[in-house]
């Protein structure tokens, strides 16, 4: 599990606002906004360039805004449909001392002993862990181990995740996060679980075919 970490980004008020942003965006510049329970919106100004770096690996920061510092979630980005950079940035304002609710990306990491063995499909059937801790203790994705599935069938649990004392889950606990099947069952496993499965490994067989 990666936890986040004290990311500063730079920034100033802003108060140019409306079709006039444009011109601020051509000279490397990134408009975007911080609000929060015990923050005003407040219009706000970035290095495009060093923003970009920072928010592409982290959603955790602390905006140093005109030398105060304020812990933010980012909340919202927008990008250029055609280029990818990007266009705005929402920010949430957060207390260090109040808990917080949010979700945090799943990854996996290693091959199922299943899929190598027989050919069989990891499926990931959920993306995201619904959490409640400090800013800080939040982590930045939950990476699981599926080395362990030796199994058609087996699964990983949201009760089967291990995370640290200070942060709560609040996804229901026997919902599937991550299970082996045989090939041609995701399609099934999918409407069991009620959305749409990723398929994110395949067995030997089918990794030749690709």
């Amino acid at each position: 599990m990666e936890k986040m970490e004290k990311v500063l980004i730079n920034a100033q008020k802003r108060d140019v606002t409306g079709k006039k942003v444009k011109a601020l965006r051509r000279k490397g510049m990134l408009p975007g906004v911080v609000y929060g329970k015990h923050q005003e919106p407040t219009p706000i100004l970035m290095d495009l360039r060093e923003a970009s770096k920072i928010l592409s690996e982290h959603s955790f920061v602390t905006l140093n805004l005109d030398g105060q510092e304020i812990a933010a979630l980012v909340q919202e980005k927008q990008r250029n449909f055609i280029y990818g950079t990007l266009l705005h940035v929402d920010f949430q304002a957060v207390s260090l001392t109040e808990k917080l609710t949010t979700s945090v990306e799943i990854e996996s990491t290693g091959t199922p002993l299943a899929v190598k063995n027989y050919s069989a499909v990891l499926v990931h059937n959920l993306n995201e862990l619904e959490v409640e801790c400090l800013p800080q203790d939040l982590p930045e994705k939950i990476v699981v181990d599926v080395t362990g599935l030796k199994e058609i069938g087996d699964s990983i649990l949201v009760k089967d995740l291990q995370l640290p004392a200070s942060i709560e889950i609040l996804t229901e606990p026997e919902t599937v996060v991550f299970v082996v099947v045989g090939v041609g069952e995701e399609k099934a496993e999918g409407e069991a679980g009620g959305e749409e499965p990723e398929v994110i490994e395949k067995g030997k067989k089918e990794e030749e075919e690709d």
